[in-house]
């Protein structure tokens, strides 16, 4: 059978079997087999063409690698584990968003310390000036679920506020067309901060201030699973997101 993986990501690139085949050092011919024949890689190969492409290479070949494996390369994608939001250093937040060269993604609920720093602020805007794509997710103030979080943490009608001063202290940022800002209405199991391969999880604990609760440090391991699991958590939110109204 077809690997019509490999293919249709070459056609969405416009790239042809010659053009990856020469980028990548092998015949043009051996391209074709792994296409037309479904020929499994030598991992070298695998990895050269995931990169190339932009692409897991468990995406392109999902059974090359054997669960011991991808179990293996998860492991080795957490960086670190901090016991309390709080306790991340400051200047990891800068550093985790200066190094996005593609894509910086925000899912909070109000995530409003993010919003009160003015290096981060300056750090998202001069990505998205270079040609970063930055897409906010902010909970819905209006929504059932921010309600429900309120409660959770035990400040009420106070997680609603803090989305909306999050906005108003975002206005500027919110004038740059490669920011993109969305209310979602979803009950979330952690915040994500993302910058392209690498992320900051903060997750949720009930009864217990975001601040207060543990964050992992994970950066995407050819093979591993962690972060394209948080990846794909985060496109599902944003595609059932709305766009937040001017003003």
């Amino acid at each position: 059978m077809p690997n019509e993986r490999l293919r249709a990501t070459l056609l969405e690139q416009g790239m042809t079997v010659a053009t990856l085949a020469e980028s990548i050092g092998v015949d043009y011919k051996t391209v074709e087999r792994w296409i037309t024949k479904d020929r499994t890689p030598y991992r070298r190969h695998r990895y050269a063409v995931a990169s190339r492409l932009g692409v897991d290479e468990t995406f392109l070949w999902p059974d090359a690698l054997t669960n011991e494996q991808v179990t293996a390369a998860s492991s080795s994608e957490l960086v670190t584990i901090y016991p309390h939001r709080s306790s991340v250093p400051r200047d990891t937040w800068g550093r985790l968003f200066a190094t996005a060269r593609e894509e910086i993604g925000v899912l909070v609920y109000a995530g409003l310390f993010l919003s009160e720093d003015s290096d981060i602020q300056r750090i998202l805007a001069e990505r998205a000036k270079a040609g970063v794509r930055v897409r906010i997710l902010l909970g819905d103030p209006n929504s059932p679920q921010v309600a429900e979080r309120g409660t959770d943490e035990g400040v009420g009608g106070a997680m609603a506020a803090k989305i909306h001063n999050a906005l108003v202290l975002y206005r500027n940022l919110r004038k740059l067309d490669a920011v993109e800002f969305r209310y979602h209405r979803t009950v979330l199991y952690n915040s994500i901060y993302r910058a392209d391969g690498q992320l900051l999880v903060n997750t949720h604990v009930y009864g217990i201030t975001a601040p207060l609760a543990p964050v992992w440090h994970l950066r995407r391991i050819a093979g591993g699973d962690l972060v394209n699991t948080y990846i794909e958590s985060f496109e599902r939110v944003w595609e059932s997101a709305t766009p937040i109204p001017e003003g």
